[in-house]
This record gives C-alpha cells, sequence and structure tokens, in this order.
C-alpha cells in the first residue's frame, strides 16, 4: 500500500510538471520550440477534428467557415486540458499523503479554482493547498496574457493583406499587381513596398514559429489567407524580375530571398517536408502556358516585356523553385485559397496568349 501512495504522488508531481513545462514553453519561451502534449491536443483535439471535418467540406467558404473556429477551440482545449491534468495530479498527491479518494478530489477542485469550501486535514499540508492555487491562477494568467501577445501579431499580418488588396484587387494575382500598378502609373511606388514586405516576411518567420497557432488564425475577409498574400508577393517579384524590361530594384530579389527562407522556416516548425536545395531546372507547379498567359496579361496592361519570353520562363521558374513546393503544401496544410495559376480554363488561356503569338 505505501508503494502505491508513493507512485500516486510521484505521478501526480508528473503531472503538474509535465503542464507547467507545456504552458511555459508555449507561452513564455521567446523560441519555436515542439511540445508533445500541445501538438497532440492540437491535432486530436476539437480543433484537430474541425479541421479534418473541413478538408471533406465540399466547396471552399464551407472549409473556411470550419477551419475558422479552430485556432479559438484549440486555445480552450489547452485550457480544459491543463486545468484537468493538474486537477487529478495533485488529487494524486493529496491521496498519495493520506487522504481518502473523495477528501482528496474536492480538496484539489476546491484549490484549484481557489472556491474554499474544502478546509484541508492533517493529510494535506496547507502548502499543497496555496502550491496547486497559484498553479491554477498561473494557468489562467498565462492564457489570458497571451491573447493579446497573438492578436497584436495577427494585426500586424493582417495590415500587410490588406495592404495587397489595395493594391491588387479582390483576387490578389502576381500579374494583376504589376497591371494595376502600371495602369495607376504608380509602378515605382510598388517597388518601394518590396522593403516592407521584407520586414514582413521576417516578421511571419518569428511570430508563426513562436506563436504556432497564429498559423491557424483566418483573415476576416473569406477571400484573403496569409499564404495567399505571402504567394502573390513572391511570384509578383519573380515576375518583376523574370520578364519586365525594365530592371527590378534589388529589394525585389532581397524579398524573394525573405519570403522563401520565411515560409521554410515555417514549414520545417510545422513539420512539413520540401526540397532544401531544389535546382533551377527542377519543374514547378506552373506551366509554361500559364506563364504565357500572364505575360499577355501583363503585355495587354501596357507593361514593356522582355523579347526573349523562353529566357524569361527560365528566369521565372528558376526563382519559383526555391519556394514552389513549400508554398503549395503551406497552403494545402492550412487550407488557404486556390492558386490563382490552377485557376486559369484552357479556353481563357487560348484567348490570354493571342496576343503573343501576334506579337
Amino acid at each position: 500500500m505505501l508503494v502505491g501512495h508513493v507512485a500516486a504522488v510521484v505521478a501526480g508531481v508528473a503531472l503538474v510538471v509535465w503542464v507547467l513545462d507545456a504552458a511555459v514553453r508555449n507561452f513564455l519561451l521567446p523560441r519555436p520550440t515542439r511540445v508533445l502534449m500541445t501538438r497532440w491536443l492540437a491535432s486530436w483535439g476539437p480543433g484537430g477534428l474541425l479541421g479534418r471535418a473541413a478538408r471533406r467540406a465540399p466547396d471552399y467558404q464551407t472549409k473556411d467557415r470550419l477551419v475558422a473556429a479552430r485556432p479559438v477551440l484549440t486555445l480552450l482545449t489547452f485550457q480544459v486540458a491543463w486545468l484537468t491534468l493538474v486537477y487529478f495530479g495533485f488529487a494524486l498527491i493529496y491521496w498519495g499523503g493520506g487522504a481518502h479518494v473523495h477528501q482528496a478530489l474536492d480538496q484539489s477542485g476546491s484549490a484549484l479554482f481557489t472556491l474554499g469550501f474544502a478546509i484541508p486535514r492533517d493529510a494535506v499540508p496547507q502548502a499543497l493547498v496555496y502550491a496547486e492555487a497559484l498553479v491554477g491562477l498561473t494557468l489562467l494568467a498565462l492564457l489570458i496574457s497571451y491573447l493579446p501577445t497573438i492578436y497584436a501579431a495577427f494585426q500586424r499580418r493582417e495590415f500587410m493583406v490588406s495592404k495587397l488588396v489595395v493594391r491588387t484587387g479582390a483576387k490578389t494575382t502576381p500579374w494583376g499587381a504589376l497591371v494595376d500598378s502600371q495602369r495607376t502609373e504608380s509602378l515605382d511606388l510598388l517597388d518601394e513596398l518590396w522593403a516592407d514586405w521584407e520586414n514582413w516576411f521576417v516578421d511571419i518567420a518569428e511570430s508563426h514559429t513562436s506563436l504556432t497557432i497564429l498559423n491557424f488564425y483566418r483573415s476576416p475577409q473569406r477571400g484573403n489567407h496569409w499564404v495567399k498574400t505571402a504567394r502573390t508577393v513572391l511570384d509578383t517579384a519573380s515576375l518583376r524580375i523574370a520578364v519586365m524590361a525594365d530592371p527590378a530594384p534589388i529589394q525585389a530579389n532581397i524579398a524573394l530571398r525573405s519570403g522563401t527562407l520565411a515560409l521554410r522556416t515555417v514549414a520545417n516548425h510545422l513539420g512539413i517536408e520540401f526540397p532544401s536545395d531544389p535546382k533551377p531546372t527542377d519543374p514547378i507547379s506552373v506551366t509554361r502556358e500559364q506563364f504565357d498567359a500572364a505575360c499577355a496579361l501583363l503585355v495587354e496592361g501596357g507593361l514593356d516585356l522582355v523579347e526573349d519570353l523562353d529566357q524569361a520562363w527560365l528566369d521565372f521558374a528558376g526563382w519559383r523553385v526555391n519556394y514552389d513546393v513549400t508554398i503549395c503544401r503551406l497552403a494545402d496544410f492550412l487550407i488557404a485559397p486556390h492558386d490563382p495559376w490552377k485557376t486559369v480554363a484552357e479556353a481563357d488561356l487560348a484567348a490570354a496568349t493571342e496576343p503573343l503569338r501576334d506579337a
């Protein structure tokens, strides 16, 4: 019997320490961490199950509506699971110290939620009661203080997402960004934004790995998504460098590198595999026909392109191959909107490429 009580105390202490370790590493440690409890709760809790259900939804609107609730449910799952484990952990400690089972359960609940209805007996030192109350209040305080940090990072991210919508319209296509800038005679202003996008990608790499739950927060507007924005910015930079006759500023190249590294950092943190050193000749998800269609739309929008589109295609593919697999798998993992390159019908491709053939 003594061995059982000692084992109960050890198990109870281990449960409490396990919870505190998960809470500290998730909420207080300012670096990317992989906590087994957190990953399990996020994957198999209500939020994770909702994400799995969303993948079976028939359309994107339904998927977006379902996964929008995922991060909130996940955070609530953390709170419930942590408090439940602490409750049973201290109950095991009280029982192992000599309290009866019902007395241990009552005392643990009373102390954890600071209700005070169960008076400590001789078998339950008051120091343990105070310690449990402190743990419970600390866990609640950590979660409450965690929310402003999440929403501050969320607002920084969404500010740039909305800024791109202003530049490109609701569809946020890379060719649309260049055409709109040409039509409004603001191409120089677009080139000035590459430094802002470089900073945005740096912030994404830091915030979306230290605050993993932030990856699953959806944009306020259903058609927007931070992965969609990242894809548009990187494709716009790739087109700007590869196909336009006017040389691109060096900041576009830096933004491309910053975005590629940021996406790889986030994908690696989420356990998504990607080629670490792709070759320029590796295949990409964008076809030559789709590239030609985009170039035709740029010509139709009044932009001057380089004469050798064959070389331009090689240059574009050489840039996109660095982030192609990463962005596609991130978009699938986080259920981002469809890639605009994939939504062009064959008839539209033929019509769009007609100006190129005529030229």
